[in-house]
C-alpha cells in the first residue's frame, strides 16, 4: 500500500477477550459443547443484529425457553472483558501514528459495557457494530456499509479479524485483510508492510 490505510478492526478475540467460549459455559456448569447444543440457534445472532432486545434474548437464550440467571451471566461476561495481551499497546501506537481505527464488530449493544470497562474509544472508534448496522460479518453488507459511510474505496482499507471466514469475505470485496493470531504476529505483518516500525530485538 502506498497510502496509510483506514483500519477496520474486529473486537472480540482480536482486541478484547471473548468470554462466551469459557466463562459462559463455566457459569452454567456445562461444557461448551453442551451449551452450544442447548442454546437457541439464532437468538444471539438476532441480538447482535439488533433484531431483538435483551428482554427477548432472555426468553430465547435456550432452545427450551427455560429461565436462567440472565443478570448473573451478563455480570460474568462483563467481568471477563479484558484487552488481549499486547493489543492495548498496539492500538495506542497505531492511533498515535495517525491511523484511523474503526471497530467492525459482530456484537449487541453490550459493546457499551466493553467501552465502560476498557475505554476502547481512546484508540478505536465504535463505528461499525452489527447491532447498529443490522448486519453481521461475513455478510457482504457488513463491509460495504462501512465503505459507503467512510466514503472510501475498498483498497484504502485494511481489515483485521481473528476469523478466517470474515477475512475471506473482506478479501472477496477487494479489502486487504489480515487474520489476527496475536499482537506480536500482527505487529510483524504490519511492519512487513511498512506500516509500523519492527519491534526491537
Amino acid at each position: 500500500m502506498t497510502r496509510r490505510p483506514i483500519l477496520l478492526i474486529d473486537v472480540m478475540d482480536t482486541l478484547v477477550r471473548e468470554p462466551f467460549y469459557d466463562i459462559v459455559p463455566a457459569f452454567f456448569g456445562v461444557s461448551l459443547e453442551t451449551l452450544l447444543r442447548e442454546k437457541h440457534p439464532s437468538a444471539w445472532a438476532e441480538f447482535e443484529r439488533g433484531e431483538i432486545d435483551e428482554a427477548a434474548l432472555r426468553t430465547r437464550f435456550f432452545r427450551d425457553g427455560r429461565d436462567y440467571d440472565h443478570e448473573g451471566m451478563k455480570r460474568a461476561m462483563v467481568d471477563a472483558y479484558a484487552w488481549l495481551p499486547g493489543m492495548q499497546e498496539l492500538s495506542a501506537e497505531l492511533a498515535s501514528a495517525g491511523f484511523a481505527l474503526h471497530a467492525l464488530s459482530n456484537y449487541p449493544d453490550w459493546y457499551r459495557l466493553i467501552e465502560e470497562r476498557l475505554a476502547l474509544s481512546r484508540f478505536v472508534a465504535w463505528s461499525f457494530v452489527s447491532c447498529d448496522m443490522g448486519v453481521r460479518k461475513p455478510d457482504p453488507r457488513a463491509y460495504t456499509l462501512p465503505l459507503e459511510r467512510l466514503g472510501v474505496p475498498a483498497e484504502e482499507c485494511l481489515f483485521i479479524d481473528d476469523r478466517a471466514a470474515n477475512c475471506e469475505a473482506a478479501s472477496a470485496l477487494g479489502i486487504d485483510a489480515i487474520r489476527f493470531t496475536g499482537a506480536r504476529e500482527l505487529r510483524s505483518v504490519l511492519a512487513q508492510r511498512g506500516l509500523l516500525a519492527a519491534a526491537p530485538g
